[in-house]
């Protein structure tokens, strides 16, 4: 028997017992440097659209996490080196009338009609500092660069947080006035460095992020929190237990935390994964048995009640399709058996 999936994900969030597990994995559509370029191309907008359109047609999840991909290059950290504390001072608001914000919303309402209103709709955002980090990480391929820039200059570093901030705060407004999106997948990850205790985040990453996602729980109580272990980083949850949202994700096979002990951490809250997105583990690997056994595993342990199957980050590009839509109809075989 088939349900709605939009009443199916609310009840996850609003810890109702649901019919089933409902399901949701995601994966990028393009690469490198096309990820950060899109607001200057219509043709790479497209092929980001076309391919929602298709994973959606092919996967037929239970949610739809949708990539900002082709917006990473937020204008103000593009042009600029980003080597020195004056480069960080040199981050100002672009306002919400310029086209990384106007045409990112009409982006993002395209790719939603693709899915015909049948699910939720959640908006990948990274928060305003981590927005540099990716463009260390994915175009410049300087995976220590973030850390040294955080290190030697903090204050700008939290200069610059505020001046980004202004421009996510508009975002996420014109995103849930102007759109039909039901939430946003905020991203966040703990400085990877010895003197990012909890008291320095809080006052160099913490003021941006919080103001972010306060506001997107002003519009919906269907926002996701990611904490981001992706590549093997690890975070201190500890930093993240007062940040608001209706569901919580993290990389359970990186961090060595269940979704059972992170339940602990996050009392009544929904909690989205249990699959490894690594190349190489069960989900690129597995038989079609296998990817069955291990998602009635998950169901057995995590129950009916407060819990989205999915995965600890986006899975690989490589991986076909096809074996995500295996795991989305193990989970339909998999039925509570109290309806």
């Amino acid at each position: 028997m088939e349900y709605d999936k939009r009443q199916l994900l609310m009840d996850a969030f609003a810890l109702k017992e649901t019919p089933r597990v409902p399901c949701g994995f995601w994966h990028h559509f393009v690469l490198g440097r096309d990820q950060f370029i899109a607001d200057k191309d219509p043709a790479l907008q497209q092929k980001i659209v076309d391919g929602h359109r298709a994973y959606y047609k092919l996967v037929r999840p239970d949610m739809m996490k949708m990539m900002n991909e082709g917006f990473f290059g937020y204008p103000p950290i593009m042009d600029n080196d980003l080597r020195t504390g004056k480069d960080l001072l040199k981050i100002r608001a672009i306002g919400a009338d310029h086209p990384w914000v106007t045409d990112q919303v009409k982006h993002v309402q395209r790719i939603i009609d693709q899915f015909d209103g049948e699910v939720m709709t959640f908006y990948n955002m990274f928060s305003p500092l981590q927005n540099i980090r990716i463009r260390f990480d994915f175009l410049d391929l300087e995976y220590d660069r973030f850390v040294q820039l955080a290190e030697r200059y903090p204050e700008e570093l939290a200069a610059a947080g505020e001046e980004m901030k202004k421009d996510y705060l508009a975002l996420v407004q014109r995103l849930f006035e102007e759109t039909s999106l039901d939430g946003i997948y905020f991203c966040v990850q703990n400085v990877q460095s010895p003197m990012y205790t909890k008291e320095r985040y809080d006052r160099i990453l913490g003021p941006s992020e919080r103001a972010v996602l306060e506001l997107a729980n002003k519009y919906s109580k269907y926002n996701i929190l990611h904490i981001c272990g992706y590549a093997h980083h690890t975070n201190d949850m500890n930093y993240y237990l007062d940040y608001e949202a209706g569901c919580y994700n993290w990389a359970v096979h990186t961090e060595g935390l269940s979704i059972a002990e992170g339940r602990k951490l996050f009392p009544g809250k929904c909690i989205l994964g249990g699959f490894d997105n690594n190349p190489g583990t069960l989900i690129d690997t597995g038989t079609r048995e296998e990817l069955r056994d291990y998602t009635g595993r998950l169901i057995r342990e995590n129950g009916y009640k407060g819990y989205i199957l999915g995965a600890d980050c986006s899975i690989p590009n490589q991986i076909d399709d096809r074996r995500v839509r295996d795991i989305t109809d193990a989970a339909k075989a998999f039925p509570n058996p109290a309806f």
